[in-house]
């Protein structure tokens, strides 16, 4: 089971409102088309990750983390005006299936799957261990690990993903725009392979120096453990690290 939180937007400018309030070309989606999208604030922090499945024409089920359910919705509401829309949440069961048909398209775990909701199973279903390990080795950044209020999109790869750079404005387009064309991220998320899973925050270092942290880990039957870390850019791809007394190599 995929543990989510679901917030339905519907009416007449729901497609419209969407479309200037999250990161992502919404009113491009076809019906029963798909999209990942930021909900963001106008400094470009992320407010919540969002899987947006258009029902139909002028219906939107936001899919988003179970701690996320609420502030999405609040936000949205807090936004809304004028704009003919209902904004309110619903109750769904997910699941992710590999080599499975008929549900919503993820690669959040580096294989070919599709998020079911309330459906019966057809296809592989893993554990939650085992999903853990795919999304790390697939590197996608998740709520509450690598994404928080200290990271910037492009430093997730989110930009990558779940923005369009052709679209109009929504909160925080100006420095997702500005960093995009005129600078740079300062640092990036690296696969790490070590012996043991370490701590989540634990210093990442290279010769000596701190040049990151670690934001996710499991156990790997290939490699021992694995692990995500936020790492400063100029590190070499190829450098081989150090978390606490033990080697992480990347991979």
């Amino acid at each position: 089971m995929r543990p989510r939180a679901y917030v339905r937007v519907a009416g007449l400018d729901a497609a419209e409102y969407l479309q200037r309030m999250l990161s992502n070309d919404v009113e491009g989606l076809p019906e029963s088309g798909a999209c990942d999208a930021l909900l963001l604030t106008a400094k470009a922090r992320v407010i919540a990750p969002v899987k947006v499945w258009r029902r139909a024409v002028d219906d939107f089920l936001l899919l988003t983390e179970p701690e996320l359910g609420e502030r999405v919705r609040a936000e949205l509401l807090r936004f809304r005006f004028a704009a003919k829309a209902e904004i309110e949440p619903e109750e769904h069961v997910s699941r992710i299936v590999f080599g499975g048909a008929g549900g919503i398209p993820t690669v959040e775990y580096g294989e070919p799957a599709v998020e079911v909701l309330d459906g019966d199973r057809e296809g592989e279903e893993l554990g939650a261990d085992e999903l853990e390990l795919l999304r790390i080795l697939a590197r996608t950044p998740r709520h509450g690990h690598e994404i928080d209020e200290r990271i910037l999109p492009a430093e997730a790869g989110l930009t990558e993903t779940h923005v369009d750079f052709q679209k109009g404005c929504y909160p925080g387009q100006e420095p997702i725009a500005r960093l995009h064309y005129r600078g740079h991220a300062n640092r990036g998320l690296r696969l790490l392979a070590l012996g043991e899973p370490p701590e989540r925050e634990s210093e990442v270092q290279y010769e000596g120096k701190a040049v990151g942290r670690i934001t996710s880990a499991a156990r790997s039957p290939d490699h021992g453990a694995v692990a995500l870390a936020y790492v400063r850019v100029e590190v070499p791809a190829d450098a081989v690290l150090a978390v606490g007394d033990a080697e992480a190599r990347q991979l």
